[in-house]
């Protein structure tokens, strides 16, 4: 075997191989697994391309274990699956593919081995092994693939136009191998994403943004992200991204670009976690730049409030790309409206109080933030990155100092509005919001214990104030 497989995986390529052989039927493993492979990637799965019936072979090879793998098959697209432990295996007839204009979907007929490889996306895509007697474990490299991945270029096997045409959603594997794999996109191939950027609008909202979740995940993001700026994609299917490109200057004064300050956010974010949602937050912590920046008369510009309209943003921009409308998208808004507050806490004289309210506010996503507020420095000025990493780290001290002995996060107040509402014979309504914004802000701000008796007297208090009392015999409200 020409490629380094483990014992494993042998044992499974050569039970594919005496399959394949009863059957009379040639077979190749074909694409990522063979790509990656031969530069030292992690592989789960691995495609079985066969000339003949694919199903069928993974039936006859499914035989051959104890106990044999439930096969999953698809007859609409001649494909089938088979797992074993944590190695997934699918099976395809080779195939040759034709196109109409407004649909990626193909026309598909049976097909050579060699019918297969031209309609392979690029060509390091497009290696196969030989899982045949006459050549067993022998590499089938119609198009230069083994050169394109020891130079690390991306490159299509027929012409791009044709190939980004037929399936735009190329366009956005290209670029997203690019990031993964940190290969360059051959100068020809990156002009036919150019030509054909308009035809990304075929694709389907889903299919575009799981190719932008794995260029995100990926761990040098910006090269993904600059390509789809650089191409023009970005301004398709991302355009509110594309509005922070750019500087403007009046009066000799201007802003850094937002745009690529994004993109070293994200790679910054990206060197210490691989929590795809703390990563769409550094995407989106500023996307409300444009939309607040002012030019102010001898101070310069100004971005006031971008934290809280970019958490309004925030739900919008799920909703566009489809991105889940749960308890993520809540936990990428919080840290967008939040952003701000610890870089206000690196002041000298800072109370207990803000520090509270932060724990409060943040919760458990209290690491989370900082972790995102301290890849939020991107100043080219070492002394200066190391005098905000050093304040952020006197921060952190501070909010474990207060938790320790106040223990806020994710406190809630000893009064509740129930509780409210039942001492005082009230209905839900802005009397027992304004009681209850009280008593948590005046345990926040120090001003009582964090104890029931204390909360108690002061709800008391607090409601005699705006002119709600207790019937003593019979607890009602006398106003």
């Amino acid at each position: 075997m020409y490629i380094n497989c483990s014992e494993k995986e042998l044992f499974v390529f050569k039970k594919i191989a005496h399959a394949a052989k009863d059957l009379q039927t040639p077979c190749y493993i074909i694409g990522g697994f063979v790509r990656d492979k031969l530069i030292g990637r992690k592989t789960k799965d691995a495609d079985i391309v066969c000339v003949g019936d694919g199903i069928e072979l993974a039936h006859k090879v499914a035989e051959r274990f104890n106990p044999k793998p439930q096969v999953a098959f698809f007859k609409t697209y001649g494909t089938a699956q088979i797992k074993l432990d944590n190695f997934e295996i699918e099976f395809v007839g080779a195939r040759k593919e034709s196109y109409k204009y407004h649909s990626r979907n193909p026309d598909v007929l049976p097909g050579t081995l060699k019918d297969d490889q031209d309609r392979r996306d690029f060509t390091i895509n497009a290696l196969a092994v030989s899982l045949n007697d006459e050549d067993y474990g022998e590499i089938i490299d119609p198009f230069n693939g083994l050169r394109d991945l020891q130079n690390k270029i991306i490159k299509t096997p027929l012409n791009p136009d044709a190939t980004f045409s037929d399936d735009p959603l190329r366009m956005m594997r290209a670029i997203r191998f690019a990031s993964q794999l940190n290969f360059q996109i051959a100068d020809e191939t990156l002009q036919g994403i150019k030509n054909n950027v308009e035809r990304i609008r075929i694709i389907t909202q889903e299919r575009i943004t799981d190719e932008l979740n794995k260029i995100l995940a990926s761990n040098k993001p910006s090269i993904g992200f600059d390509l789809l700026y650089q191409t023009g994609l970005l301004h398709i299917i991302f355009p509110q991204m594309v509005d922070l490109a750019g500087a403007e200057y009046i009066d000799g004064k201007g802003h850094k670009d937002n745009f690529y300050h994004t993109l070293q956010v994200v790679d910054n974010i990206s060197h210490n976690t691989n929590d795809l949602w703390l990563r769409w937050a550094a995407v989106l912590h500023d996307i409300a730049k444009p939309a607040t920046k002012k030019f102010e008369q001898g101070h310069g510009w100004t971005f006031h409030g971008h934290e809280v309209v970019g958490g309004r943003m925030v739900p919008k921009i799920f909703t566009k790309l489809k991105l889940p409308q749960n308890e993520k998208m809540r936990f990428v808004r919080k840290m967008v409206e939040l952003h701000l507050r610890p870089i206000s806490l690196t002041k000298e004289n800072i109370t207990d109080s803000a520090i509270r309210r932060l724990l409060f506010d943040a919760g458990d996503d209290i690491d989370a933030l900082m972790t995102l507020c301290e890849a939020d420095i991107t100043s080219k000025n070492k002394q200066k990155v190391k005098r905000y990493l050093d304040n952020f780290e006197l921060v952190r001290n501070r909010l474990q100092q207060v938790e320790e002995n106040d223990r806020i996060r994710n406190w809630q107040p000893p009064i509740t509005g129930e509780m409210i509402m039942e001492t005082f014979n009230l209905r839900p309504g802005r009397e027992v919001g304004i009681i209850k914004d009280a008593i948590k802000d005046a345990i926040l701000d120090g001003e009582i214990e964090n104890a029931y008796d204390a909360a108690h007297s002061f709800m008391i208090k607090k409601a005699s104030e705006i002119g709600i009392t207790l019937n003593a015999e019979r607890g009602t409200q006398n106003a």
